[in-house]
């Protein structure tokens, strides 16, 4: 498929039979040059969305329990570069506490998150696990960054559903860049364990890295599409004062939707969130994103209390909100729209493609 020979409306055909995209293409996607047609886009996305996966909205609630970090990622506030946030780590009854405020909401879809915190033992995790799946009808996943195998086995077999671990860019020099105690091929390696340990797995994309381009975003798409990971998250880089990259541009809001709505074309039957931070970027960003191929919101059911400490980026939305205040915030944003709020375990069905 070339850039050349094609025009926008034979252009967003093809992407939805999921032809190979050009580099021209790709930098074509991802300029001004198709603005006008990327609506369309969005739509065919959307259209594909209710064929393959339905119009349920499957909201899954996260507990960010920690926000300690060994990594020293230049773009993330959170990282141990950053000595200006406070501090917390949340205890294990305090987390089941938390867990069990939200499940008596009625949510059965849990994210356990934190940075890179070496303070929680391996059997420290996998109480907070069994804790929670022996009291709790709920699916817990797991966003704690890497380990090594046997740990991501020990996690499992405490009876972790799911694990989350973005691969943030496909591209080993950008990657390394930005991580500078990180190596790709060990992030890359750690989503193989993971998938043969029986996981479902979500990874996901940085949109707006300094150094990325189209075709480098295309890549991303080739890379998640043989992963095929069951979930995928997409968010926009936010400069955060505090960190190496606190002076760049942000990332474009298009770009993500655009990168979103072909995730949907790709990976037709992935969970893909309309992420906080794509509504922190845009005051209607989630709406627009559920519109674009999306199926997944992740609210915060974290204690009000450490919300402003675990600032990954800056302005972060529903930071005041309380737990049920945010719920009925998401029940009715995804019903506005004809969607159906799904507080459900959410475990995808898979179908062949």
């Amino acid at each position: 498929m070339q850039a050349a020979t094609i025009d926008n409306t034979g252009l967003i055909a093809a992407l939805v039979n999921r032809e190979r995209i050009s580099d021209d293409l790709a930098r074509h996607l991802f300029s001004p040059a198709f603005d006008d047609a990327r609506p369309e886009l969005y739509a065919a996305a959307d259209r594909v969305r209710r064929e393959t996966v339905g119009d349920h909205v499957y909201i899954r609630g996260i507990i960010e329990f920690s926000n300690y970090c060994r990594c020293q990622c230049d773009y993330c506030g959170i990282s141990c570069h950053n000595p200006e946030i406070s501090r917390y780590r949340m205890t294990h009854d305090e987390v089941l506490e938390t867990a069990s405020h939200a499940h008596a909401l009625g949510y059965r879809s849990l994210v356990l998150q934190s940075g890179e915190d070496r303070a929680y033992r391996v059997e420290d995790i996998c109480h907070i696990i069994e804790s929670i799946k022996s009291r709790l009808d709920m699916a817990v996943t797991l966003s704690i960054g890497e380990w090594s195998r046997e740990e991501y086995a020990a996690f499992r077999a405490a009876g972790a559903d799911r694990y989350l671990l973005r691969i943030e860019t496909s591209s080993q020099t950008l990657y390394e860049r930005f991580h500078r105690d990180s190596k790709w091929h060990e992030r890359h390696q750690a989503l193989m364990d993971l998938k043969e340990l029986g996981y479902q797995v979500g990874s996901g994309i940085l949109i707006g890295l300094p150094g990325q381009d189209g075709p480098g975003l295309i890549r991303d798409l080739e890379y998640l599409e043989r992963l095929r990971p069951e979930m995928v998250g997409i968010g926009p880089f936010i400069p955060h004062p505090q960190t190496p990259l606190g002076n760049q541009p942000a990332g474009l809001f298009e770009n993500c939707l655009t990168f979103l709505a072909l995730l949907r074309l790709y990976l037709p039957d992935a969970f893909l969130p309309a992420t906080t931070a794509m509504g922190t970027v845009d005051p209607i960003g989630r709406q627009k994103a559920l519109k674009a191929g999306a199926n997944v919101i992740m609210p915060n059911v974290s204690p009000v209390m450490n919300r402003p400490s675990y600032q990954i980026y800056p302005n972060k939305i529903c930071q005041d909100d309380d737990v049920g205040k945010c719920q009925k915030c998401v029940q009715s944003l995804i019903s506005a729209l004809g969607r159906i709020p799904d507080f459900g375990h959410g475990h995808i069905r898979r179908s062949i493609y």
